[in-house]
């Protein structure tokens, strides 16, 4: 249980030993904490040394009420709050404090972590989106100063625009990167795979103690 921004989320906090940093996942509309795709990138940093927190930023009762047609999944400000507010949670956490933060945002799920980061960045050190919509963090792509990896399928041709556009704009140190043939969720062969890699990747660049 995670209290922040006056509310109680669900997360599933997993340690390792000597971590180098922790990764919070920030999921996109539709998705939660046990989405298959975050936790096998998530089984993927532990391997390589990094914490993991995957965490829920809508209520049990607000999940029920998207399912009748109510839109805070999409509200970005009120998603990036509660997100910010976790990121001061690990902060006092025995097993996390002190150790740099990295967010991994999908969908909408990226401008939420891309949002909440501008206003922590001493701990923030570095944010990965896989298939995000960075567009929708708006002016906050121009103060992000974490290093930010935009990864996105090569046939999710309006995503791969969009994030073309955010990139152009974003302040901080940041790289597109094309994953072949894959498309929105990328569920074709290895293309996961190659997510999870280039995401390692990242946060060993920029994600050290």
């Amino acid at each position: 249980m995670i209290r922040t921004a006056g509310v109680v989320l669900e997360g599933d906090l997993a340690t390792v030993d000597s971590p180098s940093g922790v990764v919070l996942f920030a999921h996109g509309s539709g998705s939660s904490r046990h989405s298959p795709r975050n936790q096998m990138v998530a089984r993927q940093l532990r391997d390589a040394g990094f914490s993991t927190l995957l965490v829920d930023l809508l209520t049990a009762d607000e999940e029920r009420a998207e399912e009748r047609g109510a839109t805070r999944r999409f509200d970005i400000e009120l998603l990036a709050g509660r997100l910010s507010g976790i990121i001061d949670w690990l902060g006092g956490q025995p097993a996390t404090e002190g150790q740099p933060v990295g967010l991994f945002g999908a969908s909408t799920g990226a401008a939420a972590a891309l949002v909440g980061a501008e206003p922590r960045p001493e701990p923030v050190r570095a944010v990965v989106s896989r298939g995000g919509r960075p567009d929708l963090a708006g002016d906050a792509l121009s103060r992000v100063r974490a290093p930010t990896l935009l990864i996105v399928g090569g046939n999710d041709p309006v995503v791969l625009e969009l994030n073309e556009q955010a990139a152009a704009v974003t302040a901080a140190p940041c790289e597109l990167r094309v994953v072949p043939n894959a498309t929105h969720l990328f569920a074709e062969p290895g293309a996961l795979e190659q997510v999870s890699a280039w995401a390692v990747e990242w946060y060993q660049r920029y994600l050290t103690r």
